[in-house]
């Protein structure tokens, strides 16, 4: 027994001397290593999937999980053009009214049953069915016949010519019919225990902590090199950093405080860690419930819009890395109108409006108007950003007489209790956009049901008929004006106050390769699937 333990200890002590070697190699993470499938990848989310079929979840935890699963049609290369998915090949017809998909040869789910032309129709029907409750019918709606001559091919056509036809067939995430045609897809397992057809499957969902995939080997483009990918549910970026720099995930987005200042300064994090740059598709706004006293007024909105300081926001928040915008489109692209500015930081002419509005300041400096104060909540989910952006527009308004208190809640309780019922004041939130710039879903005044995006209430006759106009029009300069047009007319109205569109920052460990640089104009996760983790790199092949 004694020689046991002499034994088992001096075992134990060449592991820890094993160990501590491993630890203290320094690893040459750019030199050239070989492709071998395997390893597992983990990345860090700040909300919880709501569920797994996109077109009913409408959040981006959910649609960044789905992504994984699903095919489209279509979908956008790295140089953001049209490629082959699902489909091998598609036609538009001389009337530009019908469009013709050819879809690949051998196609089959994830269990093996085979992935046809049937499918796209029943998810075509599915998505414009009245009892499904989603915000993107409406695209699909446009389509006035849909059929399937064959197995392999899929024909719609429309009443008109619609210009983003083929954006909207490349962001539909293709269901199986052999598993839902008798489901309720509002309220199905389907949910939570999907059968896709892409490069990854479910593996696990704890709720709370992570969602698991692993490589499907029935993939329609073949399998990933990286086997397993782990979304670990931490809302709290502060602690999703932590974790990165422990080495326990290796891709998260960071702030602006951790690119401009905590990496630069720690040469460690710099050896081990890669840091990525880009302006995104989309930006961050303050929205006002217009179906609510006084932002139904618009001298109220416009007056809020001149007495918040973006400047300081884009300065304050994101350290300057962000751009101020006066339109819902990326800076830099030909659907953001270049005649446009946004609305000046200006208290005195905030106040004026006030006063035209009927909002006069008592001995406390406090804004009144028929004895009862100007005051309302801003709620926004669990996000550093948004609340310390909510922070300084408070204290703006607050120096104008304006009383604002904040409310943070956790994002399936902020959708579901608050953006979905209506029962809100003013939100901080983001949109993340298409690349075609028809917004319909947004801001046509007949998109306000249940679930559906316009949930602010905004209506103008003026935009709802350019927005009409704007997805029939082919005329790209033509399209051109009327979305500029459509531009004016919202900042005019200020259903929202554009705050800044931000840079994208992301922090991927330097043990993940195939990542393409400089970033092509689809951003570095176009391309996740040929992403490798090199055998030496791994952190534990026993636990894969």
């Amino acid at each position: 027994m004694k020689k046991f333990l002499i034994f088992t200890i001096f075992i134990y002590s060449l592991l820890l001397i094993s160990c501590s070697k491993k630890d203290s190699e320094v690893i040459d993470y750019n030199k050239k290593f070989m492709i071998n499938p395997g390893g597992s990848l983990i990345n860090a989310m700040t909300g919880e999937p709501s569920n797994l079929i996109a077109m009913i979840a409408g959040d981006s935890a959910s649609s960044a999980i789905a992504g994984n699963i699903f095919n489209s049609l279509i979908k956008y290369d790295e140089n953001l053009e049209y490629a082959p998915d699902l489909a091998e090949s598609w036609q538009i017809s001389n009337n530009q009214k019908t469009i013709t998909f050819k879809l690949k040869k051998g196609l089959k789910w994830q269990d093996g049953k085979p992935l046809t032309s049937s499918d796209v129709l029943f998810t075509w029907k599915l998505i414009t069915n009245p009892n499904t409750r989603t915000p993107y019918a409406s695209d699909y709606q446009l389509v006035i016949k849909a059929e399937t001559p064959n197995p392999l091919t899929f024909q719609i056509t429309y009443a008109d010519s619609y210009a983003p036809a083929l954006d909207t067939w490349a962001s539909l995430h293709i269901l199986p019919k052999h598993i839902l045609e008798n489901e309720d897809i509002n309220n199905t397992f389907f949910s939570r225990n999907p059968i896709g057809s892409s490069y990854y499957k479910l593996d696990n969902w704890i709720s709370g902590q992570q969602v698991t995939l692993k490589a499907n080997e029935k993939s329609i483009s073949g399998p990933p090199f990286i086997k397993k990918l782990i979304s670990r549910i931490i809302p709290d970026t502060s602690s999703q950093f932590l974790e990165l720099t422990a080495d326990n995930i290796d891709v998260m987005n960071i702030n602006p405080i951790q690119y401009q200042r905590v990496f630069p300064a720690k040469k460690d994090l710099q050896r081990k860690i890669e840091l990525y740059k880009e302006l995104g598709n989309g930006y961050t706004y303050l929205g006002f419930n217009l179906k609510k006293a006084p932002f139904n007024d618009i001298k109220v909105r416009q007056a809020l819009n001149y007495a918040i300081d973006k400047d300081e926001v884009i300065k304050g928040v994101l350290l300057g890395l962000g751009e101020s915008i006066s339109s819902p489109y990326k800076p830099g692209t030909r659907w953001n109108n270049p005649n446009l500015n946004p609305y000046p930081y200006n208290p005195k002419k905030a106040l004026k409006l006030l006063n035209k509005a009927g909002y006069i300041k008592n001995d406390k400096g406090i804004l009144l108007k028929n004895g009862k104060p100007l005051k309302f909540e801003i709620i926004t989910n669990q996000n550093k950003q948004r609340e310390m952006t909510a922070v300084l527009i408070q204290r703006r308004l607050q120096e104008i007489g304006v009383e604002v208190s904040i409310r943070v809640i956790e994002w399936a309780s902020f959708v579901n209790r608050f953006i979905k019922t209506g029962d809100f004041d003013v939100v901080v939130l983001g949109w993340s956009l298409s690349l075609d710039p028809d917004q319909y879903n947004i801001w046509h005044s007949s998109q306000q049901g249940p679930g559906q995006f316009n949930f602010l209430g905004y209506s103008n006759k003026n935009v709802d008929k350019l927005l009409e106009v704007g997805r029939k029009e082919l005329n790209i300069l033509k399209r051109e004006k009327i979305y500029h047009e459509f531009s004016k007319y919202l900042l005019e109205d200020s259903p929202i106050v554009y705050l800044y569109a931000g840079y994208s920052l992301s922090a991927v460990h330097k043990r993940v390769k195939g990542i393409k640089q400089p970033s092509p104009p689809a951003g570095i996760y176009h391309n996740n699937y040929d992403w490798f983790i090199p055998k030496p790199l791994r952190r534990n092949e026993i636990m894969e």
